[in-house]
């Protein structure tokens, strides 16, 4: 009796294998012949038959995809992709991910925005989804840039000095690069470099869900009109965008809105005689934000050093109500700073919700008994000046006040420019005064983040008139504005103190000449 055969396990395993092998290639031909438009041989994939007659037609879509897979930033046929790419290309979450973008150009092709001739740059896309997209719908001069090269989509390039010529583009799309990048105002000026006059920018962000900072984020663009805004569906299904439609026009000196013909701030200073009333380019969003704030104190309190001191719970910061990205600088002012524990170290330093920015600091202080207390103080920049209302000598009156804060006592009494021809018991010093309003107009402009406290023993009743003179209140995001009046006095029930001469009502007045002109401002202690 013969032994029973033995099983081809090995026969068995090779057919499998060669089976295998076959359904991969039919696989691979069928993903060239869909993508490819059937062509034989394309850079970094291997020929599965010949091509000989090259002017057979094939979809606009196909052809497209095959430039995008075998052409170079420079027009050239590109090395052969490295395989971890080829994989990409391949792979089913790339084909998902071109499809999404190629609908959201084939939405701004109808809307105009976009054309087939238009010459595209794709900014921050380390693959190249958007790149493809655009040529898969017919914009065959698209190159993506990005910190580095994915060739033959994607060339290598420094964010903050795009490798491109002024003017070179019809057509940016940002994506979300804005959201992304620490440096946002860099970025859209560089982008605004290469946009050709009429020609626009499509950006797409999770943070502009907000008035103020939609126009803040429109502000980072000089000279560019926003077309459109509208929430779209993003790639995952999931989350949901907001894409801003921006075009480039030509810059003109008038008086445009943000709406219309946006002003570049920076470059207007020099324009402005300091004597003319500015009006701010940009409102609606400053307005839109007040509309949020805490109300006023209306009815002057009998006890003021208690009801301030307990309103200021009850503000309601700018941060909290809006998103605060998208601006070229943070600023804090502390105008009257006196010590650095006084506000900066134990209010804004702790207090004040920053959004995770790093913000400059200035504290203008008059009196010099607080200079070397600041010379330790890092990110600090003292202006040991008074703020006023032009450059000029003053004198500086340092007295004690007998309501003088907790936080105040043991030092040097409170010191307030001295009215002309007003006696005084306190200690008198020549300092120097500078024009406040002048300094913030020459310093900051609107696509900075302007915070200010102002205590300054009653000269705000000369110094807000001037911010509003020279339009510099245009630039303060947020104001804390702790306001002198002839107060009852803590230590005398029934007497006003002697030392200011306006009054409750006055005060009310600039916190609603302020607010009525779009300045967050709160009432301050």
């Amino acid at each position: 009796m013969d032994p029973p055969p033995k099983p081809r396990t090995c026969r068995n395993l090779l057919v499998r294998v060669l089976l295998f092998c076959v359904v991969a290639l039919a696989l691979r031909f069928a993903y060239v012949v869909a993508v490819l438009g059937g062509a034989g041989c394309v850079s970094g994939y291997f020929c599965l038959f010949s091509s000989p007659d090259e002017s057979l037609p094939i979809s606009a879509s196909a052809a497209a995809s095959k430039a995008a897979f075998v052409r170079g930033h420079d027009g050239g046929v590109a090395t052969a992709a490295p395989p971890s790419l080829r994989a990409l290309w391949t792979s089913r979450e790339w084909r998902r991910s071109v499809e999404y973008y190629s609908s959201i150009f084939n939405r701004l092709r109808s809307d105009g925005y976009l054309s087939p001739s238009s010459h595209s740059l794709c900014v921050d896309t380390p693959i190249g989804y958007e790149v493809l997209a655009l040529k898969e719908i017919g914009v065959s001069d698209a190159i993506g840039v990005a910190k580095k090269k994915s060739l033959p989509l994607v060339r290598q390039g420094n964010l903050f000095k795009l490798p491109f010529s002024d003017g070179k583009f019809d057509f940016v799309f940002v994506g979300l690069a804005l959201d992304r990048s620490r440096r946002p105002a860099d970025l859209a000026a560089e982008i605004a470099r290469v946009v050709k006059h009429k020609g626009f920018v499509v950006i797409h962000t999770t943070l502009a869900e907000d008035l103020y900072s939609l126009t803040s984020l429109q502000l980072l663009f000089s000279g560019h009109d926003l077309v459109k805004s509208r929430k779209i569906e993003g790639p995952d299904s999931l989350t949901t965008l907001r894409e801003i439609v921006i075009q480039k026009v030509k810059l003109e000196l008038d008086n445009s809105n943000i709406l219309g013909l946006q002003k570049d701030s920076e470059n207007l200073d020099s324009f402005s005689d300091g004597n003319s009333v500015n009006k701010c380019s940009t409102q609606e969003h400053r307005m839109h934000i007040l509309k949020s704030a805490e109300p006023l104190i209306e009815e002057e309190p009998l006890k003021p050093w208690i009801s301030l001191k307990r309103n200021v719970k009850n503000i309601k910061y700018l941060p909290a109500l809006a998103d605060i990205n998208f601006k070229r600088r943070y600023v804090y002012i502390d105008v009257g700073a006196r010590s650095y524990g006084s506000s900066i170290g134990s209010w804004f330093r702790k207090q004040y919700p920053k959004q995770n920015h790093t913000f400059e600091i200035y504290a203008i202080e008059a009196d010099h008994s607080f200079y070397d207390e600041y010379k330790s103080k890092k990110g600090i920049t003292l202006l040991p000046y008074a703020a006023w209302i032009r450059n000029e000598t003053l004198s500086f009156e340092i007295n004690r006040d007998h309501d003088q804060k907790e936080d105040e006592k043991g030092g040097g009494g409170m010191g307030r420019i001295q009215p002309a021809s007003r006696s005084t018991n306190g200690v008198v010093r020549t300092i120097n005064g500078f024009d406040f309003a002048d300094w913030v107009k020459r310093t900051f402009s609107e696509k900075d983040y302007v915070v200010m406290k102002m205590d300054v023993e009653g000269t705000e009743f000369e110094l807000i008139p001037r911010l509003f003179e020279t339009g510099a209140n245009c630039l303060i995001d947020e104001l804390f504005l702790e306001c002198h009046y002839n107060r009852w006095q803590r230590c005398c029930p029934g007497v006003r103190s002697p030392k200011y001469q306006n009054t409750y009502g006055e005060c009310l007045d600039l916190f609603h000449e302020l607010r009525q002109n779009g300045v967050l401002v709160h009432q301050w202690w």
